[in-house]
């Protein structure tokens, strides 16, 4: 079976060796006769550089990991997504949230490292109450989940637009994955929480549920997520140690293959890179 694979980075640091790994694991299962979208995702008003995005595109290229279609930015489609909210809106499938982030973490008291749930603060607020919120702080727009859904996972009632009027993640990436035709997602395992509610929000909207693979995630020496505070982990920084653009991209797929996703405090970056050579 063909399939449509697609690789969606955020365009606010340049990528590291976790996230051009999921990139080719992305573009190998979809397989060799499959279509291939890359997608950026640069809702992040403050922090999305398309300069970045340049950068990151110049790297997926070095790895061969290339788009069949011409790349979309998120943000040039925000009329887009919007007038899908409004479809929700209309079906009476949305609810006015006026919650920060801190409230919800205090409401909730998840320990430190716990996906955060909403805990529904908003859901039932009365006229005269969102006028009063109203004039506290502008309000962002939830998806209403109205069905009882635990044999599907745990579905939230997740940011359709968030409280500065931009689109949120979990809008815009069901809307895109429908309209490129995507049918195979490949991504981190830090995303498998919110699979449920994507799933959800695309039975809603009529659209197809694409196949999902959530990745083991690649860690630094320290044991933790790879980002950025690691520091040398770009492929830039694996240049400048003395390897090619073949042996990095060889040694990920190798890791793929081995399921070896970082390196222990004891090896450096240059090590774990020949180790897998």
């Amino acid at each position: 079976m063909s399939h449509v694979g697609r690789f969606a980075p955020s365009p606010t640091g340049d990528l590291h060796l976790g996230n051009l790994r999921t990139a080719l694991a992305a573009l190998d299962t979809a397989g060799s006769n499959s279509k291939f979208v890359i997608r950026i995702e640069d809702l992040d008003r403050v922090n999305s550089r398309r300069e970045t995005a340049s950068r990151q595109l110049d790297d997926l290229k070095a790895v061969g990991v290339l788009s069949d279609v011409p790349v979309v930015f998120q943000s040039d489609r925000f009329d887009l997504y919007h007038a899908y909210v409004e479809c929700l809106r209309d079906q009476g499938l949305t609810f006015e949230c006026f919650c920060t982030r801190k409230e919800i973490q205090e409401a909730v008291s998840a320990p430190h490292g716990e996906v955060v749930r909403y805990p529904g603060t908003c859901r039932n607020l009365s006229e005269s109450e969102r006028k009063k919120w109203s004039n506290v702080r502008p309000a962002a727009v939830r998806l209403l989940v109205r069905e009882n859904l635990g044999k599907h996972g745990v579905v939230d009632d997740v940011v359709l637009v968030r409280n500065d009027g931009v689109p949120a993640y979990n809008l815009a990436v069901v809307v895109d994955d429908e309209l490129q035709g995507v049918t195979q997602v490949v991504r981190g395992e830090d995303l498998a929480h919110i699979t449920p509610s994507q799933n959800y929000l695309q039975k809603l909207l009529g659209f197809r549920t694409p196949e999902y693979v959530h990745l083991p995630l690649m860690v630094g020496p320290d044991g933790q997520r790879l980002s950025k505070r690691h520091g040398d982990v770009t492929l830039a920084d694996c240049l400048r140690l003395g390897f090619s653009v073949d042996a990095v991209r060889s040694a990920l797929m190798n890791s793929l293959d081995r399921g070896t996703n970082g390196w222990d405090a004891s090896s450096s970056l240059e090590q774990w890179l020949k180790s897998l050579l």
